[in-house]
């Protein structure tokens, strides 16, 4: 009998019978092909959303990680660009105060007069963790020499030659609160040498008690410029003060200087002995001793800066929670390749008694630091 209902059926071109039409098969293929479009548009909406989501959060944790590197202002200019702190250690960003001066005795009650001596009872600095080549421990109520290592031979001072700087200023300075302009001269030959800095503008106007501080706290090339135009009108004439300010304080053999900023010059040298004498010289000068003794400074507001630069002494803010058996009063850094990391410090200790103590060719900065702890721990009582 023949098959009334053969348009049901569908036979392909290999002669298979479909039992249904080619109709049904063709709406069946676009209602896959729907699907599959229908799933791949759906998958493809969800991977966009997921990479928006993405996006949106990588943005949201660089600008947070963006706020967490943002070192405070004028911090990219401290250190002489000296070694990080080890991340054990780092040093808070703010503060809830700013320090400007130094707390302890009057300098009145140092001893007179720049000589030092030493006896049987001074010391070489024997202890193996104090890694500088050179060091000097000084009391200041007598010139006694406690401790050292080397302390008569020549090193290179670099940047704690700015303590010279400000003592060589401050006998020139009869109004602090006077103004001076930076100069594009000043800002080039600081970019030329690559020089730490406060970060001052061209014709930006500051007061000179204001430089004082610049050149200490971030060690800025640009103010102890400033001091030496200002002093004197140009860089050898300022260098020439400065060589006169250390004959006066009987060290005129034993060092010598040739700019105001401690760049390399085989001709700018000191002793640590020496430079223990600057710095007590630098101490005994008010103006002097507050920047010395000043941990964090923000300088004026200006259009450069409305909110002015804030400068630290790294020093100062490191060594503070430091067990050195006193207080760490006033302090300057410096390094070059060829100086090592160096620095001098003055403490007051716990029983009163003051020093000075200089170091000279450490191989880090938190090494320099180290090793005045060590000294301070090893012969302060």
């Amino acid at each position: 009998m023949e098959n009334n209902n053969n348009k049901d059926f569908f036979t392909d071109r290999q002669g298979r019978v479909h039992p249904h039409s080619e109709s049904y098969y063709q709406r069946k293929r676009q209602v896959r092909m729907q699907l599959f479009l229908l799933a791949a548009g759906v998958a493809a909406l969800i991977a966009l959303i997921i990479g928006i989501v993405r996006l949106l959060h990588r943005g949201t944790q660089t600008e947070v990680q963006a706020k967490e590197l943002e070192p405070a202002a004028g911090a990219a200019v401290a250190l002489e660009k000296l070694p990080e702190a080890t991340p054990q250690e780092e040093v808070p960003e703010e503060e809830e105060e700013e320090t400007t001066e130094a707390i302890g005795s009057h300098p009145d009650l140092f001893y007179e007069g720049y000589e030092v001596y030493q006896d049987s009872a001074t010391k070489s600095i024997w202890n193996e963790e104090v890694v500088s080549s050179y060091g000097v421990l000084i009391d200041l109520k007598d010139g006694h020499i406690v401790a050292q290592r080397n302390a008569e031979e020549r090193m290179y001072p670099a940047s704690m030659t700015k303590v010279m700087t400000i003592l060589t200023a401050a006998d020139y300075v009869t109004d602090p609160e006077d103004t001076f302009v930076m100069t594009q001269e000043i800002t080039d030959y600081v970019f030329r040498h690559e020089c730490s800095q406060v970060g001052y503008s061209v014709g930006e106007e500051m007061t000179v008690r204001e430089l004082f501080f610049g050149t200490i706290l971030p060690s800025g090339g640009d103010a102890a410029m400033a001091l030496a135009y200002y002093t004197a009108g140009s860089v050898e004439a300022f260098a020439e003060l400065m060589n006169k300010k250390a004959e006066e304080l009987g060290i005129a053999d034993v060092a010598h200087f040739t700019n105001p900023i401690g760049i390399h010059d085989p001709e700018n040298y000191c002793t640590p002995i020496s430079m223990a004498m600057i710095m007590k010289a630098a101490l005994e000068n008010d103006l002097c001793r507050e920047a010395l003794g000043a941990h964090i400074y923000t300088t004026a507001a200006t259009e450069y800066h409305p909110d002015g630069i804030q400068i630290s002494n790294w020093f100062l803010r490191r060594i503070e929670d430091k067990d050195t058996h006193g207080v760490v009063l006033g302090a300057k850094t410096g390094f070059v390749n060829e100086s090592g990391c160096c620095a001098v410090s003055y403490e007051q200790s716990d029983d009163g008694n003051e020093y000075i103590c200089v170091t000279g060719k450490a191989n880090t900065s938190w090494r320099a630091i180290y090793d005045h702890v060590a000294i301070y721990d090893d012969f302060v009582n």
